[in-house]
């Protein structure tokens, strides 16, 4: 059985967003709020501060305290590790939004949804139906599968990896399977210092980045 995961490299994000503009047209994810963010943040180099920018989306915890927190069942875990939302059963309580210490959940109250660029192969509700649910990142599942059904290798075959991996101008996302260790992201683990973050929370996120 994979475990998907992510590995960022924080030194070459150059914080042009393609990455979300990428989501957000495939998925047909509204305006705001938006799956995947990037913010700006400062850390201490050797010549004193260094702007970093942050790359964040739904971690896909493998303690995931929003499955706990979710009274219907409509967050569950997916083959692979990833965490997902039925939306069939989402009622909009909001409960796992609160439970989730990495904001990567959210409600759209109204269709803000843009013009999309790319095609739609999202899964589930049509854009206006997922109005009033919960709603996040889930690793571009449909494509994952899709892929593997193709005998496709995610993080490796474009087409059956996530559109935000395939897009990265800067290449400092990567994505593959943790439990394969020739993986790239196992090797990029490996051989980098990396760090996930709250990692004190016991979530066990499965987003790593290099900051050194």
């Amino acid at each position: 059985m994979p475990r998907w995961a992510m590995v960022i490299d924080l030194w070459k994000c150059v914080g042009c967003k393609t990455c979300s503009y990428a989501c957000q047209g495939i998925n047909k994810v509204p305006l705001w709020p938006q799956w995947r963010q990037v913010d700006e943040c400062e850390v201490e180099g050797f010549q004193g501060p260094d702007r970093i920018f942050l790359p964040r989306n739904c971690m896909h915890c493998s303690e995931a305290p929003c499955l706990s927190a979710c009274p219907t069942g409509a967050t569950y875990r997916r083959s692979g590790g990833i965490i997902d939302i039925d939306y069939d059963l989402c009622i909009g309580c909001g409960s796992c939004i609160v439970a989730c210490p990495y904001h990567a959940r959210a409600i759209s109250y109204r269709d803000e949804t843009p013009s999309a660029a790319f095609s739609p192969i999202a899964e589930g509700k049509k854009p206006a139906d997922r109005v009033g649910i919960c709603t996040k990142c889930n690793f571009c599942i449909q494509r994952i599968e899709l892929g593997l059904e193709k005998g496709l290798r995610p993080g490796i075959d474009p087409e059956a990896s996530p559109v935000c991996v395939n897009c990265c101008i800067a290449g400092a996302l990567s994505f593959g399977d943790l439990e394969d260790p020739e993986s790239n992201v196992s090797q990029l683990i490996k051989e980098n210092n990396t760090l996930r973050l709250n990692e004190e929370l016991g979530t066990e996120p499965s987003i790593y980045y290099i900051l050194e």
